[in-house]
């Protein structure tokens, strides 16, 4: 029987910097959290290969 995932689930993390930028396209990562532990929405730092440096990236939805 296969297990329940639970309080886990999938969230999309868009960057910050890059709308301010003008750049065209996006840098979006996809990743889970436990929505027990993080009820809020996640901020992390993860590389942009657009703007080839590390950046914000705040989750979206």
């Amino acid at each position: 029987m296969a297990k329940k995932k639970g309080n886990r689930i999938q969230v999309i993390l868009e960057c910050t910097e890059h709308k301010e930028s003008g750049v065209a396209g996006t840098s979006r990562y996809i990743t889970t959290k436990n929505r027990k532990n993080t009820p809020e929405r996640m901020e992390l730092k993860k590389y942009n290969p657009v703007l080839k440096k590390v950046t914000l990236h705040k989750e979206i939805k």
